[in-house]
């Protein structure tokens, strides 16, 4: 069996002085990312490479995003990242300063650290299909999953990817893109033995014809000093403030928000900027359509003039989008987001319309029933009352409740019909069983190469249930 090798060096309580010092003065303009970057162990060098796979197709922001490139369907695609030996040390201190020492749980029993920090970015290099890409910010990502993957042993972390993040220290990669993309997320597939919920999840949104990143299959292989190690089988996603705004909206000039914790749930009187994170024009201090959601979905005309205020919600929310989410997230069990927890969906204020948009994130834990209560009954008779009001209020409206029973049908007639979803599971089984059952210890959430397998058998046996669940709550 195969020994993860962290390779802590000596230098560890230097660097945990140096990442102290990144925290103290991380609010301090003054200091630049350079600058920074010294204090927490990372280092910048080699600033007179020589970017010799440069292509304007291939590297620059003027290319247009090529999906069909980077979102293949068809076939499991291989990064490579190199990363020098200094820095991947500096990730792990970090990581250790954050979660405390790898392979242990420092937080008790079943418990989660709070830790409201993101790991650091350092610079490394990226290798596709015999070309390089240079000098990329990389780190890893993910909240309880990261935490838990860490505390576990396990060093399959998910990674952050983004092509200009140190564009300023390097000026030769300015503007650096991958095929057109500026970033990415390259998600761990953390307790999924199918490693196909992520990706399949969003294949169901997409298909509805909603707005959803991309997924694709990849491999990941990482040289942090002793020659590539393979790391496992990855789910590629596209990020949303990067080319799902700029590409399935007309505009990406409006308000987007990343809700998280409290007041993502629109409970009433739980309004506060912090819950709303602004991931587009963050400079204007503005959440006033917000505003307008909380107050139109809390308005007192919703028990004594309903259509009013179904005039008045509709008016800044696209209702209809949210209730089409709303349905297909329910009949395919996605219990990780709202209605259960305070998280894992965007916001955008298309600029079409003027109206927010709900748009999915995070599926790796979809199509099954669920933990924290498991998935919501299609009916919703397990919601905690009061807690998540666009569910509760919608559903309690018959005008929106037909719109949502209409939208429920359609899912199961086509993107989660029965025949149709479990080949789509067979297919993509064939496709990454190679890579995902090949996992070496220290380096995979399986426990064995059986469980892949079996794995599958459970998603095609869930679609079946799924279907009968459909059919008695719409009879």
């Amino acid at each position: 069996m195969k020994k993860v090798n962290l390779r802590i060096p000596l230098l560890v309580n230097v660097l945990f002085i140096a990442t102290f010092l990144f925290v103290s003065c991380s609010d301090d303009d003054s200091v630049t990312e350079t600058e920074v970057a010294t204090q927490v162990g990372v280092t910048l060098d080699d600033p007179d490479f020589d970017p010799t796979d440069w292509t304007d197709a291939t590297h620059s922001k003027s290319a247009d995003a090529d999906f069909d490139e980077v979102f293949d369907n068809t076939t499991v695609k291989r990064f490579d990242f190199v990363i020098s030996e200094s820095n991947w040390e500096a990730m792990l201190v970090d990581m250790t300063s954050l979660y405390g020492t790898f392979g242990q749980n420092s937080s008790g029993p079943g418990g989660l650290s709070d830790v409201d920090e993101d790991p650091i970015f350092v610079p490394g290099e990226v290798f596709y299909n015999g070309k390089e890409w240079y000098k990329v910010g990389l780190r890893f990502k993910g909240n309880s999953s990261l935490q838990t993957a860490w505390q576990s042993g396990i060093l399959k972390l998910a990674f952050k990817m983004d092509f200009d993040e140190y564009e300023d220290d390097y000026p030769q990669i300015d503007n650096q893109r991958f095929y057109g993309f500026k970033k990415f997320s390259l998600k761990n597939n953390y307790d999924d033995s199918s490693f196909l919920r992520e990706k399949v999840a969003a294949d169901i949104f997409k298909e509805a014809g909603l707005a959803v990143s991309n997924t694709a299959f990849y491999t990941l292989y990482v040289d942090h000093g002793d020659g590539p190690e393979y790391f496992g089988l990855y789910t590629l996603v596209e990020e949303i403030d990067d080319t799902v705004i700029d590409t399935q909206f007309s505009s990406d000039d409006g308000n987007l928000y990343k809700p998280e914790d409290y007041g993502a749930s629109f409970a009433e009187g739980t309004i506060n900027e912090d819950g709303f994170e602004k991931k587009t024009n963050e400079d204007e201090a503005d959440w006033s359509d917000i505003q307008s959601v909380f107050t139109a979905l809390h308005a007192t005309t919703r028990t004594t003039d309903p259509a009013s205020w179904r005039l008045g919600l509709d008016a800044v929310l696209d209702t209809d989008v949210f209730l089409h989410y709303l349905a297909v997230n329910t009949v395919i069990q996605n219990w990780d987001t709202y209605g259960r927890m305070e998280h894992n969906y965007y916001l955008y204020n298309n600029p079409d319309n003027n109206l927010l948009t709900w748009i999915p994130w995070d599926n790796n834990e979809a199509l099954q029933e669920g933990k924290q209560g498991g998935s919501l009954n299609l009916n919703f008779s397990s919601l905690s009352n009061n807690d998540w009001p666009l569910i509760e209020y919608l559903y309690a409206d018959e005008e929106y409740k037909a719109i949502y029973d209409n939208y429920v049908q359609q899912t199961v007639n086509g993107p989660f019909s029965t025949s149709y979803i479990q080949n789509i599971y067979d297919t993509y089984a064939t496709i990454v069983e190679p890579y995902a059952t090949t996992e070496v210890s220290g380096y995979t959430f399986l426990n064995s190469s059986g469980s892949f397998q079996q794995a599958i058998t459970t998603l095609k046996s869930h679609a079946s249930s799924r279907a009968t669940a459909v059919g008695k709550y719409l009879n």
